[in-house]
């Protein structure tokens, strides 16, 4: 199941990064696990939240430059070759990774990896082809 990701454009100075804390925090909106990356200028910091709706409207009434992106979430063994053997199949089915990133949010023997694909859609199919889970919003993010 397609999860949505908040993807917001911040200056690359200080107090950015808190602004957009202190808004969801106005709003009592609890972040699951987030991504930054920077430029010289810019960050980009990516977003999974249970109320993404209510978080989207709130950072864009203050200004903040919002994109919803749709994700997968996937357990990985926490194990050599545990990443390596999902992205066999994606690289055997020419599944374009754009990118990723982990957390461990309530997980003993796993860490839960969040992709971002080319086409979502397609990733999907051939994840539930090959019998590989994909967490859906609802077990991530309640």
């Amino acid at each position: 199941m397609k999860i949505k990701q908040l993807s917001l454009f911040i200056e690359n100075k200080s107090g950015s990064l808190n602004a957009v804390c202190q808004i969801l925090k106005k709003h009592n909106i609890n972040i699951r696990t987030l991504s930054l990356a920077d430029t010289e200028q810019f960050g980009i910091m990516r977003l999974l939240l249970k109320e993404w709706e209510e978080a989207k409207t709130a950072l864009e009434e203050a200004g903040v430059v919002v994109k919803i992106t749709e994700v997968l979430a996937l357990p990985v063994s926490d194990r050599p070759g545990g990443l390596a053997e999902i992205l066999d199949v994606l690289d055997s089915n020419e599944i374009n990774v754009e990118y990723m990133y982990a957390f461990t949010y309530g997980q003993r023997d796993s860490a839960i990896m969040v992709f971002r694909f080319e086409d979502p859609d397609r990733a999907l199919e051939v994840l539930e082809k090959e019998n590989i889970d994909v967490i859906s919003g609802i077990d991530l993010l309640n």
